[in-house]
């Protein structure tokens, strides 16, 4: 047929003909708003006619008259406008008057099949030449400066570790069974040996480059493809070689640090006991050294003693074995020792049993097993002996003579891993806010009645403050926990104390962030998030463990708030407040003073938006926090009570000093960097990301300070508002800052983030 010779009335319905003949179905509620709407038109019998026949799914239309639709759509240059009221409706009103008025344009019967097809723009935009139209500012920064500012001084190595995550051994897929599961993520942590990646942060006499920064930048990224994958990479490389690295000596190096950086030789961190997860100084498990063989006798004195939940534990052949050290009948305290757990074939040796801990909620992948050692005797010279030895006469020496330093200045040594873990959830939680934007952007739901085409979900101001809230937290704790890994790579004995405080704090934190920023994605895609072909699911039970492991969260908050509370210059080795006493009498003093009306009830933007503001309210919740606790430790003691019930009559108020330190301590940091931004055009945006942080904290808390005359109520009400603002002020460039995570396209693998 010719379509010239279509008449206007019949060229107005074409367009909503060729939408529902696209698939080839013609529903009955199709055909019936359709009679409905050509009965009532004001149409000539023979135009009636002539779209009634082509409403009959028996006899559908030919193909050639259907091409012929397609011709006169694409013939006539109009554009398809999503944003309009009626959208279709309005395109085709367009090719039926071209050059006529918007008030000629208007179609009742057209509006009416429009609402009650249900169609959106999305269902048949692919049909039309659309006109796009671009969300003002929508790219007014560039990811990729985004990305290059959070990588830092290691982004050649996070780059080259990118590409190299586009083989496809590291194609995410769902993998239920851990039978596949398992050998599957070897390979690939062996692979990534292959590359050189174990061994970033060894000595180059080892195989690696001595950049623990990029190591933990590898390791963050590694979340990208999988949990699992992390936490057994971390677990071979960091834990196990990194107790070789840190806690033993040249001859240990030599003797097992290649190899493990190669993935030669497989190792286990055995540390943690069924009866004694967080208490490591309590363990049970006894290294006995014996003279007359002048070896160290491993043993689980009980059957719950043994060591549970090891990574790698059912494929390793070594095991770092932390134990109590019993020398010539004294016990030394807590040591690591290396110890065969298999030979090279793969059978256990004499006397070690290994079982497997079985599925786990998440990191299927990862072959968690329970060991326990029933008189296993290694060589003296296994010892881990960078702060504790026994010298070729039996005899044991130490140069930390204190036996509480000794230990804790072990454990410090160890903070590495915790600053990884918090690395990690932080990529977990940067994956999940990615999806869940990028499926924000493209899903529609509800619209006012008048319009046709939906919402889409990141335009309500719920959906925002939702997702682009922990986008800011994300952006701040990236910035701190690099700052951190640098800070801990070039610190002495004696300043990783401190920074043990701090990582303490930061790790209970940032897990606990992750994990609810994970599940709110989840919750922000419905169903399509509860998919697993989404990998939010996986992410979700992947870094659920990460609140627990590498120090449970609520025992390092109470850590981070004991070392506030001692100032970081005090020996806090055991439940005894008074050296904390000491200082905070004498330092802290009460520093708390009526604050000014002025202050408490100020709303001014500029106010509300200034750093100074932030940090000085993030201090005054730490400096009274950590004041009236000193001053209950004190009542307590005066009273007799012991120490141990002194703790847990305030344990609360400690976990309450830990978070609001990890808070203000991240927004210190936060803080500073931005002032380094020589771009101002970053440095504004980043400035708001810490803004929207710290208002956000604010606001969390806003009863505490209500409680304490700290702010009115209406200055609260205003920091509400302002935490709202901020996020449809960064509504426009949420594409950019997701983007600017720097996930590798073949990363992004749920179907949901990509159409």
């Amino acid at each position: 047929m010719d379509t010239r010779t279509y008449s206007p009335h019949i060229v107005k319905y074409i367009p909503f003909l060729y939408v529902v003949w696209a698939d080839d179905l013609l529903s009955a509620s199709e055909i019936s708003v359709f009679k409905k709407a050509v009965k009532e038109d004001h149409l000539s019998p023979e135009e009636k006619k002539l779209i009634t026949s082509w409403l009959n799914p028996k006899t559908p239309p030919a193909d050639e008259v259907i091409t012929s639709w397609k011709h006169l759509i694409d013939k006539s240059g109009v554009k398809l406008v999503e944003s309009e009221t009626y959208p279709l409706a309005s395109f085709s009103m367009k090719m039926s008057l071209p050059g006529h008025g918007e008030e000629e344009l208007s179609d009742e019967k057209l509006k009416f099949i429009e609402i009650n097809l249900g169609i959106q723009p999305n269902h048949y935009r692919h049909l039309f030449d659309v006109e796009t139209q671009q969300v003002p500012k929508a790219n007014f920064y560039d990811p990729a400066k985004i990305d290059a500012l959070l990588k830092g001084p290691h982004a050649s190595y996070i780059d080259t570790f990118r590409e190299f995550l586009s083989d496809p051994a590291f194609q995410w897929k769902i993998s239920r069974d851990k039978d596949t599961f398992r050998p599957r993520v070897l390979e690939q942590v062996k692979l990534l040996a292959s590359a050189g990646y174990g061994a970033m942060a060894y000595e180059s006499r080892y195989g690696g480059i001595d950049n623990m920064p990029a190591y933990a930048g590898i390791f963050e990224n590694l979340m990208f493809i999988d949990g699992s994958l992390t936490i057994k990479f971390g677990v071979q490389f960091g834990l196990f070689g990194g107790s070789i690295q840190n806690l033993g000596t040249k001859k240990h190096h030599d003797q097992w640090l290649k190899a493990t950086g190669e993935g030669t030789l497989l190792g286990c961190f055995a540390m943690t006991e069924t009866r004694h997860g967080s208490n490591v100084r309590g363990i049970k498990t006894t290294a006995t050294y014996v003279r007359e063989t002048d070896s160290i006798v491993i043993d689980t004195p009980g059957e719950n003693d043994n060591k549970e939940y090891i990574g790698n534990a059912l494929h390793s052949t070594m095991a770092t074995v932390f134990a109590q050290l019993i020398v010539n009948g004294t016990n030394q305290g807590v040591h690591a020792i290396v110890v065969r757990v298999r030979d090279d074939d793969g059978n256990l040796m004499p006397g070690v049993r290994i079982e497997d801990n079985g599925y786990k909620l998440g990191l299927n992948g990862v072959d968690n097993g329970k060991i326990w050692f029933k008189n296993v005797s290694v060589p003296r010279e296994n010892l881990l002996n960078r702060f504790g030895d026994i010298d070729k006469d039996g005899n044991y020496t130490s140069r930390i003579s204190n036996p509480n330093k000794r230990f804790f200045t072990m454990l410090g040594t160890l903070v590495g891993g915790r600053i990884c873990v918090a690395k990690g959830a932080v990529g977990g939680a940067k994956l999940a806010l990615a999806t869940a934007v990028k499926y924000a952007l493209h899903r529609r739901q509800f619209n006012s009645g008048e319009k046709i085409q939906e919402d889409l979900i990141m335009d309500y101001p719920s959906h925002q403050l939702r997702l682009i809230t922990p986008i800011a937290q994300t952006y701040v704790y990236h910035v701190t926990l690099e700052h951190m890994i640098r800070q801990y790579t070039d610190a002495s004995e004696t300043s990783r104390r401190k920074i043990e405080t701090q990582v303490a704090a930061l790790k209970a934190l940032i897990t606990d962030f992750s994990n609810k920023t994970i599940q709110e994605c989840r919750e922000a895609c419905g169903g399509k998030g509860y998919l697993l072909e989404n990998r939010i699911g996986d992410l979700k039970n992947d870094v659920d463990i990460f609140t627990t492991f590498e120090g449970d969260n609520t025992v390092l908050l109470q850590l981070a708030a004991k070392g506030v509370l001692t100032d970081f210059k005090s020996e806090f080795n055991s439940d005894s407040y008074g050296d904390i006493l000491k200082l905070v009498g004498t330092q802290l003093g009460d520093r708390l003073t009526t604050f000014n009306p002025l202050f408490t009830g100020n709303t001014d933007k500029e106010h509300l938006f200034d750093p100074d503001f932030h940090l000085e309210t993030f201090q005054y919740h730490v400096r009274r926090l950590t004041f009236t606790a000193a001053s209950r430790i004190r009542r307590y003691v005066k009273k007799g009570i012991p120490p141990q019930q002194v703790s847990l009559n305030i344990q609360t108020h400690l976990l309450a000093l830990g978070r609001a330190y990890g808070v203000m301590f991240s927004y210190e940091i936060f803080s500073g960097f931005v002032k380094t931004l020589e771009d101002e055009k970053m440095q504004f945006i980043f400035r708001k990301l810490g803004a929207l942080y710290a208002l956000h904290h604010i606001r969390e808390h806003a009863a505490w300070y209500l409680e304490h005359g700290y702010i009115s109520g209406a200055k609260s009400k205003a920091i509400r508002q302002r935490v709202e603002r901020l996020c449809t002020e960064l509504r426009p460039h949420v594409v950019s800052l997701v983007d600017g995570f720097g996930i590798p396209e073949h990363c992004m693998t749920a179907p949901i983030s990509t159409n």
